[in-house]
């Protein structure tokens, strides 16, 4: 362990390839400063995180060499040359480079800015964005600046809560996650910004009580998850109610996401489909389990908690599953950016909440959720916010489709000239079980082959009998091809 601020920060770690992430970046000492003040400020306007300085090449640098000036300069640009300063920790780390000689690490640990958007000097904003630290645009400036009022609320102190309303063993466990070495586990919050020192006793925050309090309700009642499954396509009510099903979960935020993963596990169901491999019938989950987990994980992590009235909610319909989460989308985030730009509403939770292992980094997260839908040969996730209130995360299951198809026929008839039948074929029969169709324009942008491509193997298979055409006439705008299964 190198740093007494950051357990992670092994030397295993520092020269480890990819790890660059939203907390963590490497720079080699012969930066300039104009360029590492870019990188300050960009940690500062979005989550926090570290800059390890001294590192070249996956190789250690040090930073000795650079002389007293230029070391001062590095430790000095989050306050001279950031505007308004950017609030870090500086720490020195003694290192031996591969020719045996002593040399030093920097590590600028900068905090995230709650209520302030950073600049330089050049009157340029700057956001950490997966490994990136990105330059904004006017427009996403102007969003960003809205945004970070909404940042407080994580940090307010519930005065009620005390050292003795928190779940020890979850700190414990927080504790081996970060590899703190320490036995006052009060260290911890106090390092993560979530709880705050006084005269009297620690003051817990908010973000401090969601994560990490035996029961956060207590303090804030609609920090649970409401857990729905009805009967049917749509909610009914009165008479006609069709609620099968329904549970609150509360807790830690932890254990709220454990809890509300076995629930939905246990409420889903598995269906057929053809395997890839050998045209043979396997079982496959109604859903990708990265997707719906990914989806309620989101939620936990970036709701409003500040709105009171409202809980999560995860709806579970005999057609698909809705994941609301209160609090509309941060306004740099949107419904047609959100699988490349991360905004954190409550970055202290979002950081216990990684370093648990459960909020996953850009690209691996949302990205991924469109991914393990396409791959399931599923409608892509579709992401709305109804009344500008909430995010909701709809995913679809083919559910009707699979329960009017009639297996034994297609089962018979493909198998025997499965393992002779080109990928693409495959692709398109893979397609017409779980979808019940397919155009010759759908299947083109899924094989990635021209629309002539496509066409070719829709008719190929059409002679084989495997599928048919329908279509009113040859030129119809809607034809599309189906398996047969009579």
């Amino acid at each position: 362990m190198l740093s007494k601020y950051n357990t992670n920060l092994t030397m295993e770690f520092l020269l480890t390839p990819g790890v660059e992430s939203q907390y963590f970046d490497r720079k080699s000492a012969s930066i300039s400063i104009a360029k590492l003040t870019e990188t300050v400020i960009a940690f500062a306007n979005a989550d926090g995180g570290t800059i390890a300085i001294g590192i070249k090449d996956r190789a250690i640098e040090g930073i000795d060499a650079q002389g007293n000036v230029k070391i001062n300069d590095f430790i000095q640009c989050g306050f001279e040359k950031c505007i308004p300063s950017v609030r870090y920790t500086p720490e020195f780390v003694d290192v031996i480079k591969n020719n045996g000689n002593s040399d030093r690490l920097l590590f600028l640990h900068i905090e995230a800015s709650s209520d302030r958007v950073h600049r330089n000097s050049a009157d340029e904003v700057f956001l950490r964005v997966g490994d990136e630290s990105k330059k904004l645009s006017f427009e996403q400036r102007l969003s960003l600046e809205y945004d970070k009022g909404e940042r407080l609320f994580e940090d307010n102190v519930i005065e009620d809560c005390r050292w003795e309303d928190l779940d020890e063993e979850l700190l414990s466990e927080y504790k081996k996650a970060v590899n703190f070495q320490g036995d006052d586990l009060l260290q911890i919050l106090y390092a993560r910004g979530l709880a705050k020192r006084s005269a009297d006793r620690p003051l817990i925050t908010i973000a401090g009580v969601l994560l990490f309090a035996k029961y956060p309700s207590a303090y804030l009642p609609n920090a649970r998850i409401r857990f729905i499954r009805y009967e049917g396509g749509k909610a009914e009510v009165g008479t006609s109610m069709n609620i099968i099903k329904q549970e609150y979960i509360e807790g830690p935020l932890v254990k709220q996401i454990e809890t509300a993963r076995s629930l939905v596990q246990s409420q889903l169901r598995t269906f057929t489909a053809l395997n890839p491999l050998d045209g043979k019938f396997v079982s496959i989950p109604e859903y990708p389990a990265f997707a719906w987990q990914e989806g309620i994980v989101n939620a936990v992590t970036h709701r409003a908690y500040n709105i009171q009235g409202d809980d999560i909610k995860i709806l579970l319909f005999d057609d698909r599953m809705e994941i609301v989460s209160p609090g509309k989308l941060p306004n740099i985030v949107t419904t047609s950016n959100i699988r490349e730009v991360r905004y954190s509403r409550n970055p202290r939770i979002a950081r216990v909440l990684t370093e648990f292992g459960w909020v996953k980094e850009l690209g691996e997260g949302v990205k991924r959720i469109y991914e393990e839908m396409k791959s399931f040969f599923l409608d892509e996730p579709i992401y709305d916010e109804p009344n500008n209130q909430s995010v909701l995360l709809t995913l679809k299951n083919n559910v009707f489709m699979r329960r009017n198809r009639r297996q034994e026929r297609i089962g018979t008839l493909v198998s025997s000239e499965w393992n002779s039948l080109p990928s693409h074929h495959k692709q398109a029969l893979e397609i017409m079980y779980s979808r019940g169709k397919v155009t010759t324009k759908e299947l083109a942008k899924i094989i990635e082959r021209s629309t002539n491509v496509s066409r070719k193997v829709l008719e190929e298979l059409a002679a084989k009998g495997f599928i048919r055409r329908v279509a009113l006439n040859r030129n119809d705008p809607n034809q599309y091809y189906e398996l047969i299964v009579e």
